[in-house]
């Protein structure tokens, strides 16, 4: 019977601390996925702007060069843009919203950034094209840091709480 129980324990503790250190993984993807893809847009803006590819082409570049954890988000934008002949840039990024919620753990804040860049690309001329680019670019930053905080503050909380969590059931079952 001691053994069973002590197994029931050891269970409870594991089980609870997996879920902590997992909840926690998602603030390392979040800022590890907005850095990998702002490495993809700084892929975009040489193809469009220096290289002065057509966006079909840019963004299989990026797919080709970029992280595939990320750039293959620029795929499934090419891949609709290419299927869906009459809908915009932006129709191709409101596509792939779910997948940067879902797939890539960014949050609402994240995605409309990249929304509102979605707009603008590819609707007007190169000078403006770059300074879009620009502003993606600061905001992308500014994203990292806030991801970096909260990943500092929540992902060592999350830890924490999933092991004492685990104690906590233990005592209170005993």
């Amino acid at each position: 019977m001691f053994m069973i129980k002590t197994l029931a324990c050891l269970i409870i503790i594991l089980s609870s601390t997996t879920l902590g250190f997992s909840y926690s993984k998602l603030y390392n993807e979040r800022l590890s996925n907005l850095i990998n893809f702002q490495h993809c847009i700084q892929i975009l803006e040489t193809e469009i702007i220096y290289a002065a590819n057509p966006l079909p082409d840019a963004l299989k570049e990026v797919y080709n060069k970029g992280n595939k954890k990320v750039s293959y988000i620029f795929d499934e934008i090419r891949n609709y843009l290419l299927n869906n002949k009459n809908s915009n840039v932006y129709d191709g990024f409101l596509h792939i919203a779910s997948e940067l919620n879902e797939g890539l753990c960014f949050k609402e804040q994240d995605i409309e950034i990249i929304l509102s860049f979605g707009r603008s690309l590819g609707i007007s001329n190169r000078t403006d094209q770059e300074k879009y680019f620009k502003v993606l670019e600061v905001q992308l930053k500014a994203q990292q840091r806030e991801a970096e905080e909260e990943k500092l503050k929540n992902g060592k909380m999350y830890k924490s709480l999933g092991i004492l969590i685990g104690f906590g059931i233990v005592l209170a079952l005993y």
